[in-house]
């Protein structure tokens, strides 16, 4: 019961412009973790497009490979019946030698036609299912050196953002760490609202400061007794137009 009272007591000693201040804080600090994120740019986004797209081609690839290989297996069938067809024409016209009628003969005939119509078939398909491979052969080599160039931009961008990461992951830790700290001191309620603001606002800004009598966020003007309110200190007052938590720059001289 003790704790929870100096609890309180604590939270009903920060004064409002304490407030105010560690909201102006924790947006600087915010700031400054956009800055550098900024140097990075669009690489992140660059770099998961160009994995998507490997990823597509990988898969594009694999797939070819795949029928490639069952065009293959079906030459290679399609050649065995031929050797299939050629064995039994010999064995029809060896059993012509010895026929004893011409009923016999005519019969033996038509199986030796039958069986050269199968061949012509069958070197038929092997030619169609070879000019089909050869296309599908060359698309899967067009599509490897796609995916060579893309898969040396990635490297590429990749070292790139890592070399910038490596330069400021400890600024970046560091300010990380910084937010923490002050959003201890800010009121759940508060730290609720500022994370609203922020996550709507286009620029990332939930606190902007008073800048030629206008909004820093939206650029609208602020009436001269609203301003007078904010350089106050004494209550939280955001802009009518974007709904930005407002403050004057003397707080970031408290």
């Amino acid at each position: 019961m003790a704790k929870k009272k100096t609890k309180e007591a604590n939270a009903t000693e920060i004064t409002m412009e304490q407030k105010l201040k560690y909201l102006f804080d924790l947006q600087s600090v915010d700031t400054e973790i956009n800055k550098i994120k900024v140097l990075r740019g669009e690489l992140p986004l660059e770099i998961q497009a160009l994995e998507d797209e490997l990823a597509g081609l990988s898969t594009r690839i694999e797939n070819f490979e795949t029928e490639v290989a069952d065009l293959d297996q079906a030459v290679s069938n399609k050649k065995n019946e031929i050797v299939e067809a050629q064995a039994l024409i010999k064995k029809y016209e060896e059993q012509q030698n010895n026929v004893r009628n011409n009923r016999e003969y005519d019969s033996l005939s038509k199986e030796i036609e039958f069986q050269t119509l199968e061949i012509q078939l069958c070197e038929k398909r092997i030619r169609e299912f070879s000019a089909d491979a050869d296309k599908k052969n060359e698309t899967i080599a067009a599509s490897k050196q796609v995916f060579e160039e893309r898969d040396g931009d990635l490297k590429q961008k990749k070292d790139e953002l890592d070399s910038i990461v490596s330069e400021t992951q400890v600024e970046e830790d560091k300010l990380e760490d910084k937010i923490k700290e002050i959003e201890t001191s800010i009121d759940e309620r508060y730290l609720t609202a500022y994370r609203r603001i922020k996550s709507n606002a286009r620029n990332g800004l939930a606190v902007v400061t008073v800048q030629r009598n206008a909004c820093g966020g939206c650029y609208n003007k602020i009436p001269p007794q609203r301003q007078v309110d904010i350089r106050s200190h004494k209550k939280i007052i955001v802009c009518e137009y974007c709904g930005r938590i407002l403050v004057d720059e003397a707080l970031g001289e408290i």
